[in-house]
């Protein structure tokens, strides 16, 4: 079977290559300096009643197109006016039909933290993420080596972003570390793409409590998020269940009314 991680991550290697022939590195720096704002999606996750992070993504490998004329302006106000309490951002563009414009242009219309979700392999993709208004981002435990993975957290925070650290299996609990801020359980098996909550379920008691658990993939019914909650999770990050609807933020508004009903 075709492990389509791998397949992203080589397509990776080569985009970053190309964007540090062609982005200025300086230039970057000049921005984050210019704008040291900085919105925690940590405390904004542990302060929210519904945890919801609510996920702009056009495509996937597996469902192709979902949304593919969606307005990221429009989607992005209107998930803060019904009550996300982050918003993530795919900007992959061959996989996921993202870019870092749609975090561009989202930026301004909202003040709720935003992660920056891509396939993190080199630093400057970090310096590129600050200097666009991403607040975190995502590295994904199966996609680095556990010391990459710890020198990019560290530069993460050492730029002002915050970290959310995905893992997937328990041969990957050893890449938690001082550096990460919170943890993603994916319920998404990136290589195949099978999809099961019962992953988040399975490694709740093993991961540490003191941290802000996030719930990744798969989420469509807010009986399952009151669960995830039980069983220790703050952060919910949903995406398809919404953005196959005509309007996103109207399904995020049904979705935590009937979760807090």
């Amino acid at each position: 079977m075709k492990d389509i991680l791998q397949e992203i991550i080589a397509a990776k290697r080569i985009a970053v290559e190309q964007l540090k022939r062609t982005a200025d590195r300086s230039a970057l720096e000049r921005k984050i300096d210019e704008n040291r704002s900085h919105r925690s999606m940590r405390e904004a996750l542990a302060a929210s009643t519904s945890g919801i992070i609510a996920e702009f993504k056009r495509r996937s490998p597996s469902k192709g197109w979902i949304n593919r004329e969606a307005d990221v302006r429009t989607v992005a106000s209107d998930y803060q006016a019904n009550g996300a309490a982050a918003l993530s951002i795919l900007t992959d563009t061959p996989y996921f039909g993202g870019s870092a414009e749609d975090l561009i242009a989202a930026r301004p219309q909202i003040d709720i933290p935003i992660l920056r979700k891509d396939f993190t392999i080199d630093e400057f993709q970090l310096y590129e993420s600050r200097a666009i208004g991403a607040d975190a981002v995502l590295l994904i435990a199966a996609a680095l080596p556990l010391a990459r993975c710890r020198e990019l957290a560290a530069t993460a925070h050492r730029l002002g972003l915050e970290v959310l650290l995905e893992i997937h299996s328990e041969k990957e609990l050893d890449y938690i570390s001082d550096e990460v801020d919170m943890i993603g359980v994916n319920n998404r098996n990136l290589g195949t793409f099978d999809t099961r909550v019962g992953n988040s379920f399975r490694l709740a008691g093993q991961l540490p409590q003191d941290r802000l658990l996030v719930s990744e993939s798969g989420i469509s019914d807010p009986e399952t998020v009151k669960k995830l909650r039980e069983a220790g999770f703050r952060g919910f990050l949903i995406g398809e269940n919404f953005m196959k609807t005509a309007d996103p933020g109207y399904g995020l508004d049904t979705f935590i009314k009937t979760l807090n009903l």
